[in-house]
């Protein structure tokens, strides 16, 4: 990047992070629902717990694998700040990691600047939420483990593996690996990784797979692609509510559970379409990885059960590194994320209570955001599959990956 574009980049990052700094910490009151609270009651809760050695396994709100500990527990290394605050600065940080790997990735010219200003503009149209959950930690690593992919094969699936059992979604990294050395490099280091940490964590701290449990259990979050049936339903005489229940506002009623297997259905079908991509895939290139792990992220997000404001930051950390690549075919999927993401502010927190009140800003809302997701989903994948698997009449043996040719973060 350029000298002037990378001055007006931190320009924009500056201005736009202290803004979202203000609004989570009051010092600029948005309208809605309050981001903060989770932070004050359930995360320092869970701080308080963790600190003595134990996951909260009796808290049904604790729903994430046992690595989320050090997100959680980070903001006990600013001792001379509150816990609220202390976590939104480790957001910012964590912000900060992800903006300057893109910077390094685009250095010299050698891959496109928008990457970097899809997440400079794209954090804050999603909004104060980015600081409000630890999801911008776990993309950090993510982007991290992505832009290792192309010369450090093994760190790579390390970082991976410590990712997933951060929350588990950075595991899709692996699906779009080039076959042979560099897939058994990454995928080894990654079970390597994820066997060691998880025997730690289950021999030292009791409680660690209690959040299996807990997801198990979920059901129809409000603002879900399933949700949508519900909220229509409740003009149509369905009687039904919408709660507070396992952490998050769901509905509870007649013919939820069945939706709620429904998607759990389709995430099976998801999963079932990615490992037949992955047989049938034979042209891996140096976007391949990147565009993969968009289009398995984006996959999940859209048929999962919960689809929660701040997954969205993991799509925006995805959609900037394939961006980073000038020979991408995912503009159209990414450009529909970033549409969402400023519909996702709205419908929560702006627009939360009209949402879970069904009324017509809230299901117009909330509608027109998941209908960007499912097209962007759609998009996405069909351009991954007809730009990776053979088609009649082509050669059957695999391109040479040219991710070694390609500039690759950490490379040594």
């Amino acid at each position: 990047m350029a000298g002037r574009g990378l001055r007006l980049s931190f320009a924009a990052w500056a201005v736009t992070r202290a803004v979202l700094l203000m609004c989570v910490l009051r010092v600029w009151v948005m309208p809605g629902s309050d981001v903060s609270v989770d932070i004050e009651v359930i995360y320092q809760g869970w701080y308080g717990v963790l600190s003595t050695g134990t996951f909260p396994y009796d808290d049904v709100t604790w729903q994430y694998p046992p690595a989320a500990a050090f997100a959680v527990l980070a903001p006990g290394l600013l001792p001379f700040l509150d816990y609220a605050p202390a976590f939104f600065v480790v957001c910012l940080l964590a912000d900060a990691v992800v903006y300057a790997l893109l910077l390094y990735a685009v250095r010299g010219g050698r891959r496109r600047a928008a990457g970097v200003w899809v997440w400079v503009a794209g954090v804050p149209l999603l909004g104060p939420i980015v600081y409000a959950r630890y999801d911008v930690m776990v993309t950090a690593v993510a982007v991290a483990a992505l832009l290792a992919a192309g010369r450090r094969a093994r760190l790579s699936g390390a970082l991976t593996a410590f990712g997933a059992l951060l929350k588990v979604w950075p595991v899709l990294l692996l699906v779009g690996t080039p076959r042979g050395a560099r897939t058994r490099e990454t995928w080894g280091a990654a079970a390597v990784t994820a066997a060691v940490l998880g025997l730690a964590f289950a021999a030292t701290m009791p409680g660690a797979l209690a959040f299996l449990t807990f997801q198990r259990d979920r059901g129809t979050e409000v603002e879900s692609l399933g949700s949508l049936v519900f909220h229509l339903g409740r003009h149509a005489g369905w009687h039904g509510h919408a709660r507070l229940h396992y952490g998050s506002v769901e509905f509870l009623g007649p013919y939820v559970h069945t939706v709620s297997r429904l998607a759990l259905v389709l995430s099976v079908v998801a999963f079932a379409w990615l490992l037949l991509w992955r047989v049938r895939a034979r042209r891996f290139t140096a976007c391949t990885p990147y565009e993969a792990a968009f289009a398995s992220v984006l996959l999940f997000t859209t048929t999962s059960r919960v689809i929660s404001p701040q997954y969205v930051v993991w799509l925006l950390g995805l959609a900037a590194v394939c961006l980073t690549m000038g020979t991408t075919r995912q503009r159209l999927p990414i450009a529909l994320v970033l549409l969402a993401a400023p519909l996702t502010q709205l419908e929560f927190p702006i627009w939360f209570s009209h949402v879970v009140a069904s009324d017509k800003l809230g299901v117009a809302t909330l509608t027109l955001r998941n209908g960007l997701l499912v097209v962007a989903t759609l998009v996405s994948c069909t351009r991954l599959w007809r730009e990776t698997v053979s088609l009649p009449g082509s050669s059957d043996t695999p391109d040479d990956p040219p991710a070694e040719k390609e500039p690759a973060l950490l490379a040594g």
